[in-house]
Parts: C-alpha cells; sequence; structure tokens
C-alpha cells in the first residue's frame, strides 16, 4: 500500500486507536501517526511500547496539521473531544470516529467542526474485551466490516479516501445511514451485551449456586457470556445511553421471544423449541459462512493442558 495521509491523529488510546496504529504501520498507510490521551498514565504507557511516532500531551497538539483525525474515546466524551480540537483542526481535514453509535455521536460533534473539514463517521465492528494500549494488535480489522456513516454533503473524494485507508488496514468496507446503523447494532452487538451483562448478574445474585460452582463449571455457555460480560464498562455505559431507543426496541422483541419459549418449555411444546433452534442454528451458519467466525470447535480455543 502508499502513503493515504501524511499524517493521522488518534484522539484516545486504547483497544482499536492501537490497533490503527499496528495497522497503520503494517501497510504504511501515514506518513506520520501522533496520539493523544487523557491520561498522563495511558500517554506514558503508550510511549514506553512505542505506541504512535508521537504522542502528545495535549489533544490540539496532536491534531495540528494532521489530515485525517480519529476520535478513538466512549461516544459520550466525543463531543467534548470534538469543541475541545476544533479550533486546531487542518483545513481540508477529515475527522471520524469508532464509535459504536452514530445518530448520537453525528449530534454531538457536528455542531462543533469547522466549515473547512470533512466530518466522515465510522464504525468498525471490530474488537475484543480487552481495552487499553497493551492490548491492540494489527490484525485486528482483517475481514471485519468497517461501516462509513457519511453525512449530508459529504465529500466523495473524501468519503473515498478514508473507504480506502479502512481498506488498507485490511476492513471490508460498507456505508450506511446513521439511524439504520443503530437498529442493525443494537441487534448485533448492544442488546447481545446487555443480556450477557444480566446473565453474568443472574448468577452473581443466584446464591443457591456459589461463586466457586459458577467458576469451576462454567465450561458450558456462561463462560462465553463472561468473556462478552468483560468488555469496557465505560465504552458499553455510553453506548446503551446514546442508543437508548433501538435498544430498547431490540430488548421488547427479545422480551416477546423470551416469553414464547417460557410458554412452550411450560406446556411441554417440543415441536415449537425445535423448530426455533433450528431457525437460530442456521443462523449460525451463515455468520461462518460470511468468514466472521471460525466453525473450529470450540470456538478454536486451544486445549488447556490436564
Amino acid at each position: 500500500m502508499s502513503v493515504i495521509y501524511n499524517r493521522v491523529a488518534l484522539i484516545g488510546l486504547g483497544l482499536i486507536a492501537s490497533s490503527m496504529f499496528w495497522a497503520i504501520k503494517r501497510a504504511g498507510l501515514a506518513g506520520e501517526v501522533t496520539g493523544y490521551a487523557r491520561s498522563e498514565a495511558t500517554r506514558d504507557t503508550a510511549r514506553r511500547i512505542g505506541l504512535c511516532d508521537r504522542v502528545c500531551d495535549t489533544a490540539a497538539e496532536a491534531v495540528e496539521g494532521a489530515d485525517l483525525v480519529v476520535m478513538c474515546v466512549p461516544v459520550g466524551a466525543m463531543g467534548q473531544v470534538a469543541a475541545e480540537i476544533a479550533p486546531f483542526l487542518a483545513a481540508g481535514a477529515t475527522v471520524s470516529d469508532v464509535g459504536s453509535v452514530k445518530a448520537a455521536v453525528i449530534q454531538a460533534v457536528g455542531p462543533h467542526l469547522p466549515d473547512h473539514v470533512h466530518f466522515i463517521p465510522a464504525h468498525p465492528l471490530a474488537g475484543t474485551e480487552h481495552s487499553g494500549p497493551e492490548s491492540g494488535f494489527a490484525t485486528l480489522f482483517d475481514n471485519r466490516w468497517c461501516l462509513l456513516v457519511p453525512v449530508d454533503g459529504t465529500d466523495a473524494a473524501a468519503l473515498d479516501r478514508l473507504a480506502r485507508f479502512w481498506r488498507g488496514m485490511g476492513a471490508n468496507v460498507d456505508k450506511m445511514e446513521a439511524d439504520h446503523h443503530d437498529l442493525v447494532l443494537a441487534v448485533t452487538s448492544h442488546a447481545p451485551h446487555l443480556i450477557a451483562y444480566t446473565m453474568v448478574g443472574v448468577a452473581d445474585d443466584l446464591r443457591r449456586v456459589t461463586d466457586s460452582e459458577v467458576i469451576k463449571y462454567s465450561a458450558a455457555g456462561f463462560r462465553d457470556f463472561t468473556r462478552i460480560a468483560a468488555s469496557d464498562p465505560t465504552m458499553w455505559r455510553d453506548v446503551f445511553l446514546t442508543n437508548k431507543d433501538a435498544t430498547l426496541e431490540i430488548l421488547g422483541r427479545f422480551t416477546e421471544e423470551l416469553f414464547a419459549l417460557q410458554r412452550a418449555i411450560r406446556t411441554g411444546d417440543g415441536d415449537h423449541l425445535h423448530a426455533y433452534f433450528t431457525r437460530t442454528r442456521a443462523i449460525r451458519r451463515g455468520i461462518i459462512e460470511a468468514g466472521q467466525d471460525t466453525d473450529a470447535p470450540d470456538f478454536g480455543r486451544a486445549k488447556v493442558g490436564r
């Protein structure tokens, strides 16, 4: 790949930003990558591990002269960050983000940005349950999707440039309208996370099941709930507060389905249960066929020696 942006500024240095840096370096997509994190400890860690070509002590310094600025902070902080960096953005720069909610981010960020920049929200559908600058790796976005959510009047050349940048980091790229994005993610990510948090919370509340039993016997489905529920609490708090309507709509549908399954179990309706599980199994096969997960036994986990 060739250089797409001369200088990329990453504001926030967690899992996504650190993975972006290593992916940028792998493909040679930028002449320089600057970085900034609010926490001095995070900046020190970034410098120690060589994350970013230059770690700055202010967001203003990080964005100065950058032709791409990516806000990699929780969605609840996006508006504040946009206001902070707005006076220092270079003319013609593209400002983007990686938040998993889009309508609220557009509403929070857009009013702060000057007319001489291009605002193109984005969302890479990739991540792990780990967070922080040391959690990133260059292959995180490989064969994952990055959704670009152009606002009204988006410059076509700037949009194409950002799409090429994400493809250079290994991602597949698609475009989507903000409200539809938030509904899709409520189905595929936000509601499943809330359900996982709830299941783990329920286990914690069931005093008839001891803590040692939960930990000891969690080789079943509960273990996979705990992986999801280990995700960054600040990020997910902000997701649910900013994607409230879509998440509540999907949770309403989930509650209806759950009541139907409760009824089938109570009345012994095996045909309903079998048909339902057959349909959901087919969805799992579709995810594997799309290359978005592995069909290796036990999710491809390495076996632990006895």
